[in-house]
């Protein structure tokens, strides 16, 4: 495993060393472009993006991998090896389409049979919000229900039972409060990437304005680990299962493994999202 990446990062780590400025709540990460407003009831419990869960318990040294997937999955087996290798358990949401591709269906029982989340990530990948700052709502309630039925009946197909899958990660991680307020109608929970690191934005091509290298992604993890007062405690970090053909220079998830054994020195757990998540639950589904 290549590991200058992890150690460019960790020199910038010892020269950063001893800031504390909480990051602030208004940025743009990735292809979100949009303003957040976070509300942080305590340090107990979770903090929330318009009616959605961004971050987890800041007092636990907790984190979250997340892995969605829409059209590509190159990074599959890497990700599920390094998971293996170190006794992880990680989180993984696909859309409807991502379940119909027959080339990802071994991929996919992989992550169900190896003990991992599998949960919905739309049926189609539709966009529910404009990029404007709010965003405003751009699809109704029915289609809504609809597409996330829709999703919720294929990932039922692959042998995961609904009521076990009750945490949504909306496509494009874009939403409104209306599309939080839908999703807790139907008895689940609505959440978000942890901002802060831009690891979501691994999926950018080569030639993509806002490109990030892998490089810079991991700086930007071991920065805001040291930099934020909570450290990375309840932080959901999001990583691409495929970027695709047309990013060619690098891969955030072939330098995950490294990263992961870093944050391990520094004390950091690694747990499934319906464990950090489990008390955003209602009563009568936890």
């Amino acid at each position: 495993m290549n590991l200058s990446i992890l150690a460019t990062a960790i020199i910038l780590l010892a020269n950063t060393a001893g800031q504390t400025a909480w990051a602030a709540p208004a940025i743009k990460e990735g292809n979100s472009h949009t303003t957040m407003t976070t509300t942080a009831d305590t340090h107990t419990t979770f903090t929330y993006d318009r009616g959605g869960i961004i971050r987890g318990r800041l007092d636990r040294k907790e984190m979250a991998l997340i892995f969605t997937g829409g059209s590509f999955a190159e990074g599959g087996d890497i990700i599920l090896d390094a998971l293996k290798e170190r006794g992880i358990k990680g989180s993984f949401f696909f859309t409807g389409d991502f379940f119909r591709k027959p080339e990802f269906k071994r991929i996919i029982e992989r992550v169900r049979d190896e003990g991992h989340y599998l949960g919905p990530h739309s049926d189609a990948h539709p966009l529910y919000a404009s990029w404007d700052s709010p965003p405003k709502l751009l699809i109704s309630r029915e289609d809504f229900d609809k597409d996330l039925d829709s999703n919720m009946k294929i990932l039922e197909n692959f042998g995961v039972d609904p009521a076990k899958a009750p945490f949504f990660i909306p496509p494009y991680e874009h939403y409104t409060q209306e599309i939080s307020d839908w999703t807790a109608a139907r008895g689940m929970v609505l959440f978000n990437f942890s901002p802060g690191t831009r690891t979501n934005a691994d999926y950018m091509e080569d030639t993509h304005p806002k490109y990030i290298s892998s490089e810079d992604m991991v700086k930007g993890v071991m920065e805001k680990e040291a930099k934020d007062p909570a450290g990375l405690n309840g932080f959901m970090m999001l990583i691409h299962i495929g970027a695709g053909p047309a990013r060619t220079k690098d891969h955030l998830f072939k330098h995950m493994g490294a990263m992961i054994d870093e944050l391990r020195t520094r004390g950091y757990q690694f747990v499934r999202v319906d464990e950090m998540l489990a008390k955003a639950l209602p009563q009568n589904n936890r």
